[in-house]
C-alpha cells in the first residue's frame, strides 16, 4: 500500500496513542505491518547499523522499504561496512544522511574534538539536525529501541508520539530481550556489526564509544564518564 494522504499532527498523535495501546502485546511483524499499511511511502526505518534486525523485519513486510542511516563522519569502519553489506544483500532502499558540515568544517568552526568538549552540541550538529531534515518526508519512523537496554529506555512504547518532530515513532522490538535479538539473528542470518563480537554492546560514534564491562548495561559504553546517556535522537 502506498499513500500520500496528508494527516494533521493531531490525527497522527491520535493514531500513535491508539496503536500504542492496541499493539502493546503484538509481535514485531504486526507492529511493522501496521506502520506500512497506515503510512505507506511516508514510513521508514532508521538504523544505526549496530544490527539489521528491524530493517530485516520491515523488509519482510514491505520489500524495498526505506532504511535511513545517519553517517556522522565519526563511525567505526565496521559500522560503515555493515551499512554497505545491508545495502548490498537486503531488499531495502538504503538512504544515507550526512551532516551539513564535514568533520573538518566543524573543527574549523567549533575547534577540534568538539565531542570531548561539548558532546551534546556535537550530537545536535551531526545527528539530531540531519535526522530531522532526513525525516521531513515521512509521517512515521521505526527504530530498534528496546526497553532492556537501559533504565532511560524502560518505558519505550511500541508505538508512540514523537512530539518534537511531530511524527509517529514505532519501536517494534521494544519488548524484546537481547536473547530474542540473538535468536532472530541466528534464525534468519541477519547482518550484525562485527564490533558486537568484540566487547561492544552498543555501537555509536568511535570517539564516544567503548567496550562494556561485566555487569554493565548495554548503553554503559556510550559517553562513559560523562553523565550523558542519549544523543538526542530519542530524548
Amino acid at each position: 500500500m502506498t499513500t500520500t494522504e496528508h494527516r494533521t499532527a493531531g490525527a497522527l498523535r491520535e493514531l500513535a496513542e491508539r496503536a500504542g495501546r492496541e499493539l502493546e502485546d503484538a509481535p514485531a511483524l504486526e507492529i511493522l505491518r501496521w506502520g506500512v499499511e497506515t503510512f505507506g511511502a511516508r514510513f521508514c526505518v532508521t538504523s544505526s547499523m549496530e544490527d539489521a534486525v528491524v530493517a530485516h523485519l520491515a523488509a519482510r513486510v514491505r520489500p524495498g522499504v526505506d532504511v535511513v542511516f545517519l553517517d556522522t563522519g565519526y563511525h567505526f569502519p565496521e559500522t560503515i561496512g555493515t551499512r554497505d553489506a545491508v545495502g548490498a544483500v537486503m531488499d531495502v532502499n538504503l538512504i544515507t544522511l550526512t551532516p551539513r558540515q564535514t568533520v573538518a568544517e566543524q573543527d574549523a568552526e567549533h575547534g577540534p574534538r568538539l565531542h570531548d568538549r561539548d558532546p551534546d552540541l556535537c550530537c545536535a550538529l551531526r545527528k539530531v539536525a540531519p535526522l530531522e531534515e532526513g525525516l521531513a518526508g515521512y509521517d512515521a519512523w521505526a527504530t530498534g529501541l528496546r526497553r532492556d537496554e537501559s533504565p532511560t529506555r524502560a518505558g519505550t512504547p511500541v508505538v508512540g508520539w514523537d512530539e518534537r518532530r511531530g511524527k509517529v515513532k514505532l519501536s517494534p522490538i521494544a519488548r524484546w530481550t537481547q536473547e530474542d535479538v540473538d535468536a532472530y539473528v541466528t534464525e534468519h542470518g541477519v547482518l550484525t556489526n562485527p564490533l558486537l563480537m568484540d566487547g561492544y554492546a552498543s555501537v555509536g560514534c568511535a570517539p564516544c564509544t567503548r567496550r562494556v564491562l561485566a555487569g554493565e548495561d548495554a548503553r554503559a559504553g556510550r559517553w562513559a564518564g560523562r553523565g550523558k546517556t542519549e544523543c538526542g535522537l530519542h530524548g
